[in-house]
C-alpha cells in the first residue's frame, strides 16, 4: 500500500515537514541595537562582508534567534559579544534558507572550556569536547565551549568554527537523523551524489590527498559539518581546492 503514494503527495509531505522542523517565520523587523552592530562589525566576518540591505537581514536574524533560544553560561557570566558570537554561528547556515528558524532547540550551554563526556570542565583528563548536540533527556540544547566559540571567530581561526560545526549538527538532525544528509535541505535527486560525494572526499582524506580536517572520517555526520566549517570559513579556498564539494554545499545552503 505505501507504493500507492503519488510524487506529488510525497511532495507535501516533505514540504509539510520542513515548515514543522525548521521553517517557522521569523519575526520581520526585529533589530539589534548599535551596540550589538558594533559586535557583530567587530566579531563576525561574515557580517562585514555583507551588503546594507543584508546586513540588515543577518541583524533580523540575530534578534529573532536571541529571542526564542536562551544562552547561559556554566560557571561564569556570558557577556553580550558571547550571545552575539553564539546566534551569528546559528544565523550563518542559514542566511540563505528564508525563515528558517531551529524548532529544535530551546538553550545553548556555554561551558568556559572544553568538557568531558560527563560535562565536566575541570581537570586534565578527557577534556577534548568543543560541543555537543544534546539528545535523549538533553534533546534540545546545545553545548557549547565559550573559548572554542571564541576561537571560531578569531583571526587564526583557519577552516575551523566549532560553534557553526554544531549548529549544521542542528540542521542535519532537522529532518529526524543526524546522518550528513540533510534531508529537508536536499532533493531527492541529489542525495544520492552527495552521498556519493561524501564518500569519495572521505577516501581522498584517508589517503592523505585532501586538506580536509582529518575528523570528518568520524562517520558521514562529521564529514558534512566539518566540510560546513570549510566553506563558510574559507569559501574561496573550498572552491579552488575542492570545486564539487563547493557547488554541493552552495547547493545545500542556498549561498555562493
Amino acid at each position: 500500500m505505501y507504493f500507492l503514494i503519488t510524487i506529488p503527495v510525497l511532495a507535501l509531505l516533505a514540504w509539510a515537514i520542513f515548515r514543522k522542523c525548521g521553517s517557522s517565520a521569523a519575526i520581520p523587523g526585529l533589530k539589534v541595537d548599535k551596540a550589538s552592530q558594533n559586535l557583530l562589525d567587530k566579531h563576525i566576518d561574515f557580517y562585514h562582508k555583507l551588503g546594507r540591505r543584508q546586513r540588515k537581514r543577518f541583524e533580523s536574524m540575530v534578534a529573532d534567534f536571541l529571542q526564542y533560544v536562551r544562552i547561559e553560561g556554566v560557571g561564569f557570566e556570558i557577556t553580550e559579544a558571547d550571545k552575539i558570537m553564539v546566534a551569528s554561528s546559528a544565523i550563518i547556515p542559514i542566511f540563505g534558507l528564508g525563515n528558517w528558524r531551529y524548532n529544535n532547540l530551546t538553550n545553548v550551554i556555554l561551558y568556559p572550556d572544553t568538557f568531558d563526556k560527563d560535562y565536566q570542565f575541570e581537570g586534565k583528563n578527557d577534556r577534548n569536547i568543543m560541543g555537543m548536540v544534546g539528545s535523549g533527556y538533553m534533546n534540545g540544547q546545545m553545548l557549547l565551549s565559550r573559548a572554542a566559540l571564541v576561537k571560531g571567530f578569531s583571526a587564526g581561526a583557519g577552516k575551523e568554527n566549532a560553534a557553526i560545526h554544531e549548529f549544521v549538527h542542528l540542521l542535519d538532525k532537522s529532518d529526524g537523523a543526524v546522518d550528513g544528509i540533510p534531508e529537508l535541505l536536499l532533493t531527492h535527486e541529489y542525495a544520492a551524489p552527495w552521498l556519493s560525494l561524501m564518500h569519495r572526499e572521505m577516501h581522498r582524506i584517508k589517503e592523505g590527498k585532501s586538506d580536509i580536517n582529518p575528523y570528518a572520517l568520524t562517520n558521514e555526520a562529521e564529514f558534512f559539518a566539518v566540510a560546513a566549517e570549510y566553506f563558510f570559513e574559507k569559501p574561496e579556498q573550498l572552491q579552488n581546492k575542492h570545486p564539487e564539494l563547493y557547488q554541493q554545499l552552495s547547493r545545500i545552503f542556498k549561498q555562493n
